[in-house]
């Protein structure tokens, strides 16, 4: 079974996954000081709780955006996995990057344009709603072609809040009506993170369309997406696991070519 883990910015999720199919997933909140050993004794526990230990394990790949999270895991596996992990990204994508700085694209979003393309024909917009929310375009041929960074909807409402004194802090939510006239503070603020950030991604999405000249589906991922799931208008498609879905499938590439 494999040991897929995607380390973000706010959060590393661990997921055991067999024949690309996710059996258990787990999530702790990222800090690169978290030793090997912390690691074991929890996720130990949750094997445990599915009814499984270690040896079940017989791979690790890991994709990471936190540079100094990576040596931690790469010790997890090696210590209490007995193999060395597989890092996402080294050897390249095995697809084209289109874009100026090649380099610089984040291992969660090359993974995500990995798993769209192989699960939807034609060209793609991906939105990664998490720490940030990025939107990325691969063309029909799976060619990464660049996207958009924006500040993600917590970082949106904290920056509110810190800058604000008098403004309070509220639980990001859909609100009550589609009314965009707030009676009252706390709605005014609902309203305003909330609709503000849907005509953002409904702006963004029209524009990029326009600018590909061609259909386009849109794939929402990540931890927040699903707050604007149910505006269907928005995307084609939600898949909640996508970064760990190409995880798996750059594993199965590397071990299993053809």
């Amino acid at each position: 079974m494999l040991l897929a883990i995607d380390a973000g910015n706010t959060n590393v999720v661990f997921a055991l996954i067999e024949d690309r199919t996710i059996r258990a997933r787990w999530r702790i909140a990222t800090d690169p000081r978290r030793t090997a050993d912390e690691y074991v004794v929890w996720l130990s526990q949750l094997l445990a709780l599915e009814g499984l230990d270690r040896s079940a394990v017989n791979g690790v790949i890991i994709g990471t955006v936190v540079p100094r999270a990576l040596h931690n895991l790469q010790q997890l596996a090696i210590k209490y996995f007995a193999t060395d992990a597989m890092i996402a990204g080294e050897g390249g994508w095995g697809f084209a990057l289109d874009v100026e700085e090649p380099q610089n694209l984040g291992a969660d979003r090359a993974l995500n344009c990995i798993a769209a393309h192989e699960s939807h024909a034609g060209d793609l917009i991906i939105i990664d709603f998490g720490t940030a929310t990025t939107f990325d375009v691969i063309d029909y041929s799976g060619a990464y072609k660049g996207g958009v960074i924006a500040p993600g909807i917590n970082l949106s409402l904290d920056a509110l809040v810190s800058a604000a004194a008098k403004l309070p802090r509220i639980a990001i939510e859909a609100p009550a009506t589609t009314s965009v006239i707030g009676r009252n503070t706390v709605d005014q603020m609902n309203i305003g993170i909330y609709w503000g950030y849907v005509a953002m991604i409904e702006g963004l999405v029209a524009r990029t369309r326009a600018e590909i000249g061609r259909p386009a589906k849109v794939i929402a991922t990540g931890g927040l997406a699903v707050l604007f799931e149910k505006h269907g208008q928005i995307f084609d498609m939600y898949e909640p696991d996508l970064t760990l879905q190409g995880l798996a499938l750059l594993w199965q590439r590397r071990h299993m070519p053809g």
